[in-house]
């Protein structure tokens, strides 16, 4: 039997949309457009990167990054991100989620600036200052996932909970197109300064020494948006949730509260004490009762999260092949250093803008109406659908003429993750979980998400290479080649579809209803 609510839950679970919504929105949103923006941009520079450290004298192709520093250089961050996660979410529930907010913040604003520093000239100091400073980068941003998910969850009324904690989320689209379009202005007016010859012309020529300056300010820009909200998530109050249900400070609550929705909220400390004696409310994470309330809504957040990302960021593995087989980006030999920035920097951007974008907006447009779970099981059934229908008649969509239709089935299967499982893996974990293990829950489940995001970007690097051992790329083994991958893809999709079956809908619920925090033992 459920009791009745704290005052202070009720004001915020039936306040109207107001303004403080939106800057709590902005605020926690910020951290994501940066979020976006760091983790995205190193895909720009990658190239540039092996031109500028790797240059072989006399090789008829410009120098790319071997194999294992590709790697490192990509997947350090995820590494990062994943600790980060862990370590940051379950902070977020010992210290509070104000208290570590800026910690986070600050974090990935030291090491964006320091990642674009090398210390040392030679080839070995620069790769190795940039992976130990986007590990650290990583570790930042990962405690932004948790912290940001929970703080919205917690602000937000229950009428449009799932938008708000949406649109955060849907802030990356921004960052991955900000980070789009400043590296093409960037490479424009390095491009119109500093003019140089195409690779076959002239190979030394063709990267002109300024370029070593290019992708430094592209990953220092990073630090930007982070250092600007600094302030404003220092001045956030602690959510009431937090306060009140784990600090136990009616008071503080109440107060806060007052202040954020300018009406006065009574404080009720002896209903919080009854609350904080209740079994339902003192058992941890590690215990049967978690367990037996909590388990199997955990692995579906875990397991969703962690099937989705495998297919999210292998995306990225196909993204430059697709680019140049439908002729976006020319051979790299006909291109110098910095025109070649540019052209990845505008086939990003028009996969942003067309696919991207638009796919985490149609969430936040429909998450209270539809709610969680239809979203999520419509974005991996299409997902699955869509990578299939790439798959199987994989030779036709390789010949020319069919190169428009398979960029179309591409941009569908990413608006569907956006307008689906990309969004709600993101929202559900910060409703269903209780107040003092909120944080945690959502970290671990984000962290699932980056093990395969790894599996995705490092799994599918070696998968999709050539069965042919002699056809696959420089250092590489032979794979099971593009369309075998995405067979294994569409699979991966399909079991995602199946644990979502273990995900609870929480549309139109307060947050205590759903975690069960205000009920009785009977």
């Amino acid at each position: 039997m459920a009791k009745e609510q704290l005052k202070v839950l009720n004001a915020l679970d039936a306040a109207k949309t107001q303004w403080y919504h939106f800057t709590a929105i902005i605020i926690a949103g910020m951290g994501f457009f940066t979020d976006a923006y760091d983790l995205f941009c190193i895909s720009l520079v990658t190239k540039l990167l092996g031109r500028i450290y790797y240059h072989v004298d006399g090789a008829a192709k410009p120098g790319t990054l071997p194999p294992n520093v590709s790697a490192a250089v990509n997947g350090v961050a995820l590494c990062g991100t994943l600790a980060g996660q862990l370590f940051f979410g379950w902070l977020g529930d010992k210290l509070g989620r104000k208290k570590v907010y800026g910690l986070t913040l600050m974090l990935m604003f030291l090491c964006s600036v320091a990642s674009a520093l090398s210390f040392g000239h030679s080839t070995q100091a620069v790769m190795s200052t940039l992976c130990f400073f986007r590990f650290w980068l990583g570790f930042g941003i990962g405690g932004d996932y948790p912290l940001s998910a929970t703080i919205m969850s917690e602000y937000a009324n229950k009428k449009t909970r799932g938008a708000f904690i949406a649109a955060v989320f849907a802030m990356q689209g921004f960052g991955i197109l900000g980070g789009g379009v400043f590296t093409i202005i960037m490479a424009s007016i390095f491009k119109a300064t500093f003019d140089a010859p195409a690779y076959e012309v002239d190979p030394l020529a063709s990267t002109v020494p300024q370029a070593d300056y290019l992708w430094r300010i592209i990953l220092m820009v990073g630090a930007l948006p982070a250092a600007l909200t600094y302030y404003w998530r220092m001045k956030m109050p602690e959510t009431a949730r937090y306060t009140a249900l784990v600090a136990k400070n009616a008071n503080q609550a109440a107060n806060d509260m007052s202040k954020v929705l300018q009406v006065d909220i009574e404080a009720e400390p002896q209903k919080i004490e009854q609350l904080a004696q209740q079994p339902a409310n003192s058992f941890g994470l590690f215990s049967k009762q978690f367990l037996r309330r909590h388990g199997l809504h955990l692995l579906g957040t875990t397991s969703t999260w962690f099937l989705l990302d495998i297919a999210f960021y292998s995306q990225n593995l196909f993204q430059k092949d697709i680019f140049s087989a439908i002729g976006w980006i020319p051979p790299a030999k006909t291109m110098n250093a910095i025109e070649e920035v540019f052209r990845i920097a505008r086939a990003q951007t028009l996969i942003a803008l067309c696919s991207t974008v638009p796919g985490y907006w149609f969430t936040v447009a429909f998450i209270d109406k539809m709610g969680r779970f239809a979203i999520q099981l419509m974005g991996f059934f299409f997902m699955t659908v869509f990578m299939f229908a790439l798959a199987f008649p994989y030779n036709h969509w390789t010949h020319k003429d069919n190169r428009i239709g398979f960029v179309v089935m591409y941009s569908l299967t990413f608006f569907f993750a956006n307008f689906g499982p990309n969004a709600t893996t993101f929202v559900v974990p910060a409703e269903i979980f209780p107040a003092r293990l909120r944080s945690t829950c959502h970290g671990i489940s984000a962290a699932s998400g980056k093990l395969g995001a790894m599996v995705g970007a490092f799994g599918f690097l070696y998968l999709a290479q050539n069965q042919d051992k002699a056809k696959a790329d420089a250092g590489y083994p032979a794979g099971i080649g593009v369309k075998n991958s995405l067979i294994v893809l569409g699979v991966i999709n399909l079991l995602g579809l199946l644990f979502t079956v273990l995900v609870p809908e929480s549309k139109g619920k307060s947050l205590e209803e759903m975690s069960g925090e205000n009920e009785d033992e009977s």
